[in-house]
């Protein structure tokens, strides 16, 4: 799924990142500088390439996808570092498809975190320009409960908060602005005030071992409490026109089109064409 935005010169990239991370989004925001991570098909990096995965609601076979208890579930924004360090090695982990038997492989891995965990620590902290507020929402579970469907995910995306050990199993970003650089920008509302009031989702994603759960549906339902407290109007979100699955997940929680990208932008951004979905909120203001 999509969503992007307007960043600073990126930082120089060492000579075997030849995808992605010098722009900022991917399904729907940026990476390296703001929400989410561009796709990018030039040519293949020495270590990885962009992920070809659906995100969040992924077509998976039963055999690879196990049922959960969504008692444990916990669902909720957050600032603490170490929930949004394990998000962003979700990110990671979901975005990019690694060869893994490369030589120094790990190292690159925890670059590309490194890279998006700083930068979303900033858009958080609200130090970005062009965003008013920017929430980081997980889906996490116990790390007793995630341990025995993949060791992999546990060792990548876990954190301690409370004494407890949770891994993040979803998560995406919420973001308090005009627009997303390189994307479609939002009709909704207009006139003063429509940085206040409009809003667009970005970085969904759900760990491929946990598909098939409703743990996109969780999300996004998380992030219209978010957005409404907020006191926004109309929430956006970007989905490439290909990607079925994530255009049936945001149907199917209320958004409808707005508007599409021309061909030629798609073209000349070397991507899928990217549709903008939209769904109206009750104002409801904090006190």
């Amino acid at each position: 799924m999509a969503i992007q935005i307007s960043t600073p010169s990126p930082l120089p990239f060492p000579p075997h990142v030849s995808l992605a991370l010098q722009s900022n989004h991917i399904y729907g925001g940026d990476v390296a500088s703001l929400p989410s991570f561009r796709r990018r098909h030039r040519s293949l990096g020495l270590y990885c390439q962009l992920s070809e995965h659906l995100t969040t609601s992924q077509i998976a076979s039963p055999s690879r996808t196990r049922r959960i208890d969504k008692s444990l579930l916990s669902v909720s924004e957050t600032c603490l570092e170490s929930e949004l360090w394990a998000a962003t090695r979700l990110r990671v982990r979901t975005f990019y498809d690694f060869k893994e038997h490369t030589f120094g492989i790990e190292d690159h891995k925890r670059y590309l975190s490194e890279r998006e965990f700083e930068a979303l620590k900033e858009r958080v902290a609200g130090k970005r320009k062009g965003f008013r507020r920017v929430a980081c929402i997980n889906a996490t579970l116990p790390m007793s409960l995630v341990l025995g469907l993949s060791a992999d995910l546990c060792a990548s995306c876990k954190f301690s908060h409370n004494g407890e050990d949770r891994v993040v199993v979803g998560t995406l970003d919420l973001n308090q602005c005009l627009s997303l650089s390189d994307e479609i920008i939002g009709k909704k509302p207009e006139g003063i005030g429509a940085d206040i009031a409009r809003a667009y989702i970005s970085n969904v994603c759900v760990a491929e071992e946990l598909h098939r759960n409703g743990l996109g549906y969780e999300l996004i339902a998380e992030s219209k409490r978010v957005a409404e407290n907020w006191g926004i109007s109309d929430l956006y979100v970007h989905v490439a026109v290909n990607n079925e699955p994530a255009k049936n997940l945001y149907v199917k929680t209320g958004f409808t089109l707005e508007s599409d990208e021309p061909a030629w932008q798609a073209r000349f951004m070397d991507r899928p064409r990217r549709l903008l979905l939209w769904t109206g909120l009750p104002i409801t203001y904090e006190l």
